[in-house]
Order: structure tokens, then C-alpha cells, then sequence
């Protein structure tokens, strides 16, 4: 009979959640953090981060999938609209810019499209960039090609959590393990 898998619990605010661990590539055991479906601990999160978002934000970006809980309600709570990327290409896209991100966490690339009228939106502004966990960077970094391409400027790069050594400057309500 195997070990039970190992768990981590973390808190924000008033919420604390026993994260599950999974074998992730030969990064062994990482710590899984879900924002989707659990609007409790999103929200949570979300009131956390309003003191992250970097001065004289205009704009929020992120990415589909479980970033998009956490920025909504931080766009709820800030009054800052935001614009969110895809990790597909959708077929009512029009002029998508697109970038590929080889991504060090999962062991895998993936290529982010995001559709000409949202990136249009990014143009002239100071754009924070919202992700749920940043671990290298290589996502972060293609969300910032974006905004760059679109004529915006990166204020920032928030997250619920980060692990690990990033390649940009993130401000994280809490750091997690690189393993557990």
C-alpha cells in the first residue's frame, strides 16, 4: 500500500485551504492551488492582492484558466477592467497576436493567443500583469510580450502565489515550496 500523498495548507485572510500535492515532471511533489469553483478562497485572494496592484495600474492581463476567477474579482474590487488571453485559438479572433511560452512547471510549451481588439485595449496603458501561481516566469514574460506589442507598459506582475526563483519581480501573497 502506497504513502498518502503529502499536502500543504495555506491561509489568506480568514480562508485556508489544504492544498493536494502532485508529481509534476522531475520537479517532484508542487503544491496545487484552485482557484476555479472554490469562490470562497477566490475571493479571499482577490481582497488580499488589491495591495499588490502596482500604482497607476489602468489595466489588468492574464490568462485562461484558473487566473481568470482571481482577476475577475480583482477587477471587481478595483474598478480595473481587464483583458485575459487564451491558451487556444478561437475561430471569431481577429488579428490574435500570438506568443509561445515553454513552460518549465509543466514540462510542456503552449502557445498564447490573444485577439486584436483586446490587445487594442492594452495600448497607451500601464497593464499588471495577474496570474494565480508564477513559478519561472515564462508565462509572465509572453503576457509582457503582449502588452509591449500592443504599445502598453508593464507595471507589475501579481500573484496569489509564487515558487520558486522567477524570472521577473513578482509581488505574491505567499511564496509556496519548490517541493514538497
Amino acid at each position: 500500500m502506497s504513502a498518502p500523498a503529502a499536502t500543504l495548507s495555506v491561509r489568506i485572510g480568514e480562508v485556508e485551504r489544504t492544498l493536494p500535492t502532485i508529481r509534476t515532471g522531475n520537479l517532484g511533489r508542487v503544491p496545487l492551488v484552485e482557484f476555479i469553483g472554490d469562490p470562497e478562497f477566490t475571493n479571499a485572494a482577490a481582497q488580499a492582492m488589491l495591495a499588490l496592484i502596482p500604482e497607476g495600474t489602468e489595466i489588468l492581463l492574464t490568462v485562461v484558466t484558473n487566473a481568470l476567477p482571481l482577476t475577475h474579482e480583482l477587477s471587481d474590487r478595483s474598478g480595473l477592467p481587464y483583458v485575459c488571453a487564451r491558451k487556444k485559438r478561437r475561430t471569431y479572433m481577429r488579428g490574435p497576436m500570438i506568443q509561445d511560452v515553454p513552460s518549465l512547471s509543466l514540462g510542456v510549451a503552449e502557445t498564447l493567443w490573444l485577439d486584436g481588439p483586446h490587445a487594442a485595449r492594452l495600448a497607451g496603458k500601464r497593464v499588471a500583469i495577474v496570474q494565480d501561481v508564477i513559478v519561472s516566469g515564462g508565462t509572465a514574460q509572453a503576457l509582457a510580450k503582449f502588452v509591449v506589442q500592443a504599445g502598453g507598459t508593464v507595471s507589475g506582475y501579481l500573484a496569489a502565489f509564487s515558487r520558486g526563483e522567477s524570472a521577473v519581480r513578482v509581488s505574491a501573497l505567499h511564496a509556496l515550496p519548490v517541493s514538497v
